[in-house]
């Protein structure tokens, strides 16, 4: 598999996420934040949406990530090493905006589905 092949398959499996993100914010931040099963499940996978986001970043060449300077490569790391690491101390109210917010805005600034 190329380079270019590769790069290719990274960037189909952030579309699903971006996705993924999609869908978990049209459920909406009271659905999000609920003290329930449901409102748990909707926030754990949230956090795990962003790890997976994360794990894909982590995967792209060096050369593709200077291409996209306007990307800030290291906080989505920060973000990742904070819910997997420091769990007790993630925001979720935070980590919901990263999903309505940067998430679509990392898929606009890769140019995703388009």
């Amino acid at each position: 598999m190329t380079e270019d092949d590769r790069v290719r398959r990274l960037l189909r499996d952030l579309e699903g996420f971006v996705a993924d993100a999609s869908y978990t914010v049209g459920l909406g931040l009271d659905a999000y934040l609920e003290e329930s099963g449901a409102g748990r499940v909707l926030r754990n996978n949230g956090r795990h949406i962003l790890v997976q986001v994360a794990t894909v970043v982590e995967k792209l060449p060096v050369a593709f990530k200077e291409a996209h300077p306007q990307i800030d490569w290291v906080a989505i790391g920060r973000m990742r090493n904070l819910i997997a690491h420091h769990y007790v101390k993630v925001n979720d109210r935070l980590v919901f905006t990263t999903l309505a917010t940067r998430i679509p805005g990392l898929a606009r600034d890769l140019e995703l589905g388009e």
